[in-house]
């Protein structure tokens, strides 16, 4: 198995909130391969960078400082964009790469692995289907990716985006989604507060967990259409206990869960027990 190198450099650094960054890379002497929107690629810091100021004691710290910490992150670029891929990244405060990552400063070096993975896309869904995209937190990443590509070679469905967030300033991309929903009448965008009462200015957009945006039927009114297996398939992507509640949601409505073995109307990326 060929050494891993720190083959790329951090370009880009957004910093959302202290815990919450985007972050472009670039790499370094090689070519980004193809990707599907919603793939995911590895990222890997060597177990010697410092880790956030902001994070609490690691709970699994490395044995081998030397080797390199890596895990899984959805890309949140076009998949029409060739020189970055845009990673969207949360710090989970006691883990063992997202503090590293989150510590890093542009032009600092880190790994990215050179094949992207993953079966989380719209190339699943039929063409003359509509397609609800539903997260929570960093969980919009992969639907970013899908947007942005679909937005540039022109929407043929209509695309739906519901995001829950803790509150307003974790809502990474609310003012590019909310300008696309502005735009398009294919293109919807609807994002909702669990701590609307913590905001320091006045929240006027829906409160409460993403998954009651389904259960109140927003997407009917919207479009006046209801949303069905016939119509429409739905992704989920975010805290487990929200995808929990939406697979019985949707499994009482007669969608079914797309499988390598099956094909099904609605599909799961469990991202959020891979990454720390």
């Amino acid at each position: 198995m060929a050494e891993k190198v720190l083959n790329s450099i951090v370009a880009q650094r957004i910093e959302i909130s202290p815990n919450l960054i985007k972050l472009r890379v670039v790499p370094d002497g090689w070519e980004l391969p193809e990707f599907k929107p919603g793939q995911f690629g590895t990222l890997g810091v060597p177990g010697t960078y410092p880790r956030s100021d902001g994070a609490t004691e690691e709970e699994s710290p490395p044995k081998d400082l030397n080797k390199f910490v890596m895990r899984a992150y959805s890309i949140a670029s076009s998949s029409r964009t060739k020189e970055y891929v845009e990673f969207y990244i949360g710090m989970v405060h006691s883990g063992s790469l997202s503090p590293r990552i989150l510590n890093l400063k542009v032009g600092d070096r880190l790994f990215l692995g050179p094949k992207f993975k993953g079966m989380f896309t719209l190339s699943q869904v039929p063409e003359d289907f509509n397609a609800v995209l539903i997260a929570t937190g960093t969980g919009v990443a992969p639907y970013m990716s899908m947007i942005r590509t679909e937005i540039a070679q022109k929407l043929n469905r209509k695309l739906a985006v519901f995001h829950g967030a803790y509150q307003s300033g974790d809502l990474g991309y609310h003012s590019e989604l909310s300008t696309l929903d502005d735009m398009s009448e294919d293109f919807l965008y609807l994002p909702t507060l669990s701590h609307a009462h913590e905001e320091v200015t006045p929240w006027n957009g829906q409160e409460g967990f993403v998954q009651k945006l389904w259960e109140d039927g927003h997407l009917e009114k919207a479009w006046g259409v209801k949303p069905t297996p016939e119509n429409t398939n739905v992704f989920l992507c975010g805290n487990p206990f929200m995808i929990k509640d939406m697979t019985t949601l949707l499994e009482g409505e007669g969608f079914i869960r797309h499988t390598k073995k099956q094909h099904g109307t609605f599909h799961i990326e469990q991202y959020y027990v891979k990454l720390d």
